[in-house]
């Protein structure tokens, strides 16, 4: 299974994914579901996919064939980010269609799903999330963020942290903890956990992590993260019914408490 992320914001754009693809009883294997592709200085793209690994893996190899035979149509032909998507969309509904049959006869689907964001000069950044049937859908002001994959356990802090106008270090922190609460309650989802943090306008990849099961600062935040948490649990507030037995055990103990000490005077 799969869980990738993809952020908007004010300050730029965050991608963060998981690296499994099988978790079995004997057998846990791993693949990048991170792609980027890049024209430092004038247009940047980051692809996340979900779905059937042959498909994206034929998807992204003829994405790069056309970029490097100069195809008509490419990412570097392409002068809005809607029509990146749109090519993305063509791809994987042809590479679908070629597999659909005999994929199908064995009990298999061809489906893919992408994440595609980035930002081309002279234009603002974006994320869009491809179907496997070619048609996509961005972000808005009110849900700035797009999954794919096993999105249900990792959504809630999004829900609750996730707008706009987010520091990109905030947003990258809670992007991990929706991995980090996907992991601890889905098995087939995995490290290592690939993140990249763009800025706007930049044009070019600075801040790439790829966090292993052990690395110091993925232990240290899933601790953080769960004391805080337990922490937070505590402190809610009590319903009546345990105020008023709050109460009673302590007019007992009191009660005890004095019993002793008149004991003791005899």
């Amino acid at each position: 299974m799969t869980y990738c992320v993809a952020i908007a914001l004010d300050e730029g754009l965050i991608f963060a994914s998981d690296s499994r693809t099988n978790a079995g009883a004997d057998q846990v294997s791993t693949y990048s579901k991170m792609h980027t592709f890049d024209v430092e200085g004038e247009r940047v793209f980051v692809m996340l996919a979900a779905g059937n690994l042959a498909t994206t893996q034929a998807v992204l190899n003829q994405m790069r064939r056309d970029m490097e035979d100069g195809a008509e149509e490419s990412l570097y032909t392409v002068t809005h980010m809607a029509e990146a998507a749109a090519y993305v969309g063509r791809l994987n509904r042809q590479e679908q269609e070629k597999h659909t049959d005999a994929l199908s006869k064995a009990g298999f689907t061809p489906d893919a799903t992408f994440i595609l964001g980035g930002q081309i000069e002279g234009e603002p950044p974006e994320i869009f999330m491809v179907y496997p049937q070619g048609n996509f859908i961005t972000t808005s002001s009110h849900t700035p963020f797009l999954q794919i994959g096993e999105s249900k356990y990792g959504k809630p802090i999004l829900d609750r942290i996730i707008e706009p106008s987010t520091p990109l270090g905030d947003a990258t922190r809670c992007a991990l903890v929706s991995i980090d609460s996907t992991m601890r309650s889905n098995v087939t989802v995995g490290p290592p956990i690939e993140v990249l943090i763009y800025e706007k306008d930049k044009l070019a990849f600075d801040h790439y992590l790829c966090l292993e099961t052990d690395d110091d600062y993925l232990l240290t935040l899933k601790r953080a993260w769960d004391e805080n948490i337990k922490k937070a649990f505590r402190e809610l507030p009590r319903f009546d019914w345990e105020a008023a037995q709050g109460r009673k055990r302590r007019g007992t103990q009191v009660s005890a408490k004095k019993k002793k000490t008149v004991k003791k005077k005899k």
